[in-house]
């Protein structure tokens, strides 16, 4: 897969026909399209227990029996999940891997896309594999499963001792456990949900259980000194490598550093804190009453309020600014930098930054059409689907991916045309 910078930013349009695929397969799936715009696919049904994938109006060399869940990974590459003789593997553009299971499941990425995750199950047993090589222990239970950014390591929450479904006590004493590459902490706890893989693999950080009412952040297995009475996620400062964690105590949210307090503000309830690429800015979803939502950067709350959810806040490269989604009465809009743009849309999907973080840009829609938006003004074009926009490595074009009138389209416009 080329670099962005790499891409073909010079040709305006390309067109690839799409509804006359319905007349070459009994039926097409929903479309899929790569990160460079370059290539459509589609599952498709071409017999009685035959699919196979097309792409760019030409199928795999080899049907399976079954394939879901089509997705390009961020190199380029076309992975999905396949059965053949009765078993699930992944396939990688076109090409089953290996390894064959019961089934498999939540194909996950790195972020360069050279490494590809799956969840297993093989005899009623669970456990991860990547790039096609699956752990070497398995669990009677898996939960929660996370690849790291750099794709060299999973982890997983998994069951550790058998109990029986009435046996409350064998529970209470802890049953379960988080696993990193397959091999699990040696202390048990009666939960563990969510897990976090710190920057250099060294670490795992999991929201745990200790109590039937104790919930804490436990690092290699080693739990914080602090309980609360309920945690989230935990995620890692890629600074110095300490492990945050939004904590309820005393009715009330904040957040928390290696288990001691790390914003003074309490809330309602803050949950998804996300840092700035380098670090040196964090910010959460928050809520200042009971259904009052925004967004919290450093600890310091917006002004701009929701009555129905905030989430997908996302930083700049240069972690200077932030954007979000809001929904207010059915609908939602754009927040960036506590200024929210003045359109009202049906649905809209995360924001994305110039790579000089001067401009913001999305995918929305409004009754039943899609198009894109740009620093709160709106292209002029309509789609029957669409993708998120992709910014030049320069900032000054823009990649639309869209599907109008049967065909599937890949636009590059000067920025300057839409947001002026």
């Amino acid at each position: 897969m080329k670099h962005p910078e790499q891409w073909d930013w010079d040709s305006l349009r390309k067109e690839i026909p799409f509804a006359s695929w319905q007349g070459q397969f009994k039926w097409v799936e929903e479309p899929q399209v790569s990160p460079d715009g370059e290539s459509v696919a589609a599952i498709v049904n071409t017999g009685e227990g035959e699919f196979n994938v097309c792409i760019n109006g030409a199928t795999w060399e080899t049907p399976f029996e079954k394939i879901w869940h089509l997705r390009f990974a961020p190199d380029g590459r076309l992975t999905a999940i396949v059965s053949d003789s009765g078993e699930w593997t992944l396939a990688v553009d076109g090409r089953p891997w290996e390894n064959r299971f019961g089934y498999v499941w939540e194909p996950r990425f790195s972020a360069d896309g050279t490494s590809i995750a799956v969840k297993f199950q093989q005899d009623m047993r669970y456990g991860m594999a990547v790039n096609d090589a699956a752990w070497a222990t398995t669990f009677a239970n898996m939960t929660c499963a996370t690849l790291s950014a750099d794709g060299r390591r999973s982890a997983a929450a998994v069951q550790v001792a058998d109990f029986g479904e009435a046996d409350i006590f064998a529970f209470q004493q802890g049953t379960f456990s988080a696993a990193l590459d397959g091999k699990p902490w040696e202390r048990r706890f009666v939960n563990v949900w969510n897990l976090a893989i710190s920057p250099d693999g060294r670490k795992l950080a999991a929201e745990v259980r200790l109590t039937l009412y104790d919930y804490t952040i436990a690092v290699n297995g080693e739990p914080w000194g602090q309980t609360f009475n309920c945690v989230w996620e935990p995620v890692f400062d890629p600074r110095d490598g300490s492990v945050l964690a939004p904590v309820r105590q005393a009715g009330q949210w904040t957040l928390a550093r290696d288990g001691s307090p790390a914003w003074e503000r309490r809330f309602i309830q803050l949950w998804h804190p996300v840092f700035s690429p380098d670090g040196a800015n964090l910010a959460a979803v928050v809520a200042l009453s009971f259904g009052n939502w925004t967004v919290a950067v450093n600890g310091t709350p917006w002004r701009s309020t929701f009555n129905e959810l905030v989430s997908d806040a996302v930083f700049s490269p240069d972690g200077k600014r932030v954007a979000a989604i809001g929904k207010k009465n059915g609908f939602y809009h754009i927040i960036v930098d506590d200024s929210v743009w003045p359109q009202a849309f049906d649905m809209a999907w995360a924001p994305v930054f110039s790579p000089d973080g001067r401009l913001a840009a999305a995918r929305v829609e409004k009754k039943g059409k899609y198009t894109f938006a740009i620093d709160g003004r709106l292209w002029n074009g309509q789609a029957e689907a669409a993708w998120d926009p992709v910014f030049s490595p320069d900032g000054r074009k823009i990649l639309f991916r869209t599907i109008e009138n049967g065909s599937y389209l890949r636009r590059v416009l000067p920025v300057s045309e839409i947001a002026g």
